[in-house]
């Protein structure tokens, strides 16, 4: 073992070459920059602990053994190890040496150890080492950067590779290096390559055809990103659509066959996302099983609820519309302040499924996040089990019919009293499917419903009274608008500027988009 020691120590000492091991602690900041570069040139596992030791603040020269150590304080008292491991024992403070730092050297130090890590038979730590290399490179780490462009297998972290050699290209002063360095930018649209060049750009010794291409480069790569930012913003438009969509189908259902202003569909919405809440509790041990539990479980809980809401308040109340606001402004309360009872006033986080973590990462500009893509599937899955439902079952039919000539639907033996807390309870139902959706964006709390109340009438308004296609695009135009105009006015602008819209377009066309005959509309 002591053989091995001092081998390790005479490896060191040899790739030190001008600087002997007893003058390092006292070494200056220059000499110690360049024994930690000739250090990092012959990649050991050795070399890595040192590097590490070092940037620690643990690295020590033991005096007695001439070999580098780490040592730990232990009350007046040093813990000496090996650099195989071994235990060395305590000496004293004054026995060993601390080699020192300072910010200029950490920063080499660490990247010394990310150009090691490139090597590592680890992808991960090699993808770590790489992401970690951006914006801190060395003209100097060229070499090392090709060598291990020439031996990765792994096509994605080749990529990244080719990007940082020629980030480390372009801090030469080589002309012909720099419009080679240039040739491989084209296409990346990365912040770091952004940055890169931005940096390049400023410097005053460069070469006319190099600038020329540099500045044309830039120019092409904030056109790209012009591109693909909107599509990033699209892309964040169809998820606000998708929630938007959720929350406002069941409102169009239950505001299309009875006429009801239900100021309580928020808090159903609500509810739906703490029975999400309350299922992932109920499987701590099958997290990424639960959202299939909490779906059906969510719409058995708000349906009911709903058909409970009708058969004992709303039902009195048809036909007079400002007491049905009234009533069910007066119930959306008593839920919030039940749920404040129950779960407490702060709120509560649901634990994202592995399968929905993470995300798709197209290009350095445009990353689509694996929870929105659920959302915009789920609402459309939704929405596409409603139509089925409406217009492929015999319960479906009743609705329509109940819908377009509530008298005439009764003359023919359907039950509209029935069929209006089947609406309700299906209405509230998908308000519960909302919930879920929400659940996986954003907190769940008992104000989580009052942020889409309003926004779910004005979709519904908009896209006209019962028409579930006119909520569809009703839903999505509104979502997409918010999201096209908010990097140009900002997210509240946005909104207004929506609502004004809206506004001036309802008194052009009062029934909507897509206008339907029915007992709300002719009422």
């Amino acid at each position: 073992m002591r053989a091995v020691i001092f081998l390790l120590a005479a490896m060191i000492a040899s790739v030190a070459q001008a600087l002997n091991l007893s003058e390092l602690p006292d070494a200056s900041f220059a000499a110690k920059s360049q024994w930690i570069e000739t250090l990092a040139a012959e990649p050991s596992a050795e070399t890595e602990t040192i590097l590490i030791w070092l940037l620690e603040g643990d690295l020590y020269y033991y005096q007695e053994q001439n070999m580098l150590v780490r040592a730990k304080r232990d009350g007046r008292n040093l813990v000496l190890t090996a650099i195989d491991g071994s235990d060395l024992g305590q000496v004293g403070r004054r026995d060993a040496k601390k080699i020192r730092v300072n910010n200029s050297l950490r920063s080499q130090i660490k990247r010394s150890i990310d150009l090691l890590g490139l090597a590592d038979a680890d992808v991960a730590i090699r993808s770590d080492a790489i992401m970690r290399l951006y914006g801190n490179l060395s003209y100097e780490d060229n070499a090392v950067l090709k060598t291990r462009l020439n031996v990765e297998s792994n096509a994605s972290l080749r990529d990244h590779l080719v990007v940082l050699d020629a980030h480390s290209t372009l801090l030469g002063n080589n002309p012909n290096e720099h419009l080679y360095a240039l040739a491989r930018l084209e296409g990346d649209l990365s912040t770091a390559t952004v940055d890169s060049l931005s940096r390049f750009l400023l410097r005053d010794n460069l070469d006319t055809e190099v600038r020329a291409q540099a500045e044309e480069l830039r120019s092409d790569i904030d056109s790209d990103l012009q591109i693909w930012g909107m599509s990033q913003n699209l892309f964040f438009g169809l998820s606000l659509g998708s929630v938007l969509l959720l929350a406002a189908i069941g409102l169009a259902i239950t505001f299309g066959v009875m006429g009801v202003i239900n100021m309580a569909h928020g808090e159903l919405i609500m509810i739906g996302a703490y029975t999400t809440f309350v299922v992932q509790q109920l499987m701590p041990s099958a997290i990424n099983q639960s959202l299939w539990v909490a779906i059906p479980a969510a719409f058995i809980v708000a349906g009911t609820m709903g058909i409970v809401l009708e058969r004992t308040i709303i039902r009195h109340l048809y036909g007079r519309p400002l007491e049905t606001l009234l009533a069910t402004f007066g119930v959306s309360l008593i839920l919030q302040q039940a749920v404040r009872s129950i779960f407490g006033p702060l709120n509560q986080s649901v634990v994202t499924p592995d399968w929905l973590s993470g995300a798709w990462e197209v290009n350095a500009a445009l990353t689509l996040t694996y929870n929105r893509i659920f959302v915009i599937v789920f609402a459309l899955v939704v929405l596409a089990g409603l139509w089925l439902l409406i217009k492929r079952t015999a319960f479906g039919m009743r609705i329509r019919a109940v819908t377009l000539h509530r008298p005439m639907a009764s003359s023919m033996g359907i039950s509209t009293s029935r069929m209006d807390a089947l609406a309700f309870g299906l209405g509230s139902g998908v308000a519960g499917l909302a919930g879920v959706g929400l659940s996986q964006l954003t907190n769940v709390g008992p104000n989580l419903g009052q942020a889409y109340i309003i926004d779910s009438f004005l979709v519904v308004v908009f896209g006209g009274v019962a028409s579930l296609m006119g909520t569809v695009v009703s839903a999505f135009g509104l979502g997409i608008a918010n999201k096209l105009m908010e990097p140009w006015t900002g997210a509240v602008l946005a909104k207004i500027f929506v609502l004004v819209a809206v506004i001036i377009f309802i008194q052009k066309k009062p029934r909507g988009l897509f206008a339907l005959k029915g007992r709300a509309v002719e009422d």
